[in-house]
């Protein structure tokens, strides 16, 4: 069993170019999955994984700005992963959905290698916090596998010189760079900061599987114009607005 109508709502991603059935209680997504699928180096013909796939937003906003992609998520929950095949359907993006942990993942896909591993991990130490009252709000932002867990099955499922690109909370860096270990090289963060001149809540990472390049910590992206909050209107940068609403690359400044 899925979720019931009446318990969706249709919400519009890429200025309208997807529109996505969420669940009005639960894990609601929101901007990050889309960051995350533009900041991927994918050309058509290769093949992407998704962990954690949820309702389907990142790999359906890639698939919208790559045609030919081959697209595979895997999601923990049933009624998630039955919400992103129906949305991959309905926005006529071909989005293969398997339902399983990642921590203990099926054959099907430990047969499998990628060009791209994407992820979204839960961004909540659950030691560190109060659980969500919703069962599928508190799987998708509480940590129950390790981040290290997520790292290592993304690293085993890319080919030589595929690449790996996530998001998380800043805090979290040093825990996410540990995990990295020696399978990763040509490492960049690029952090995501609310304002200028404002600490960046989020990074999104990419690394390349077996590559010798030097890290690089990137110039901070700063998502709103302006020092504050001025009233009620949308207040992203130009390069952020055609992000969101265009479903443009992210460009990311020259290691």
């Amino acid at each position: 069993m899925g979720f019931k109508d009446d318990l969706l709502s249709q919400d519009s991603f890429l200025g309208g170019q997807l529109a996505v059935h969420q669940p009005k209680a639960g894990y609601r997504a929101g901007v990050d999955p889309v960051f995350l699928a533009a900041s991927v180096r994918a050309h058509p013909g290769e093949t992407v994984l998704e962990l954690g796939c949820g309702a389907g937003v990142a790999s359906l906003c890639l698939g919208s700005r790559v045609a030919g992609l081959t697209l595979t998520g895997i999601e923990l929950q049933h009624e998630y992963a039955a919400l992103a095949r129906r949305n991959s359907v309905e926005n006529g993006v071909p989005f293969e959905v398997v339902e399983g942990d990642i921590a203990a993942l099926p054959a099907e896909l430990r047969q499998r290698s990628f060009d791209h591993v994407i992820a979204n991990p839960p961004y909540f130490l659950r030691e560190n916090g109060v659980s969500a009252t919703d069962e599928g709000r508190e799987t998708a932002l509480g940590e129950r596998t390790p981040l290290s867990v997520w790292v290592d099955v993304a690293m085993r499922r890319l080919v030589q010189r595929g690449q790996l690109t996530m998001i998380q909370r800043a805090e979290r860096l040093p825990e996410l760079m540990s995990a990295l270990d020696a399978r990763a090289g040509n490492i960049e963060v690029l952090p995501l900061a609310p304002r200028e001149g404002r600490k960046a809540r989020l990074v999104l990472l990419r690394a390349i599987k077996s590559g010798r390049g030097p890290f690089a910590l990137l110039p901070p992206l700063t998502l709103h114009e302006g020092a504050f909050h001025d009233g009620d209107r949308e207040s992203y940068t130009p390069e952020v607005k055609a992000v969101l609403r265009d479903g443009a690359a992210l460009r990311w400044p020259e290691a």
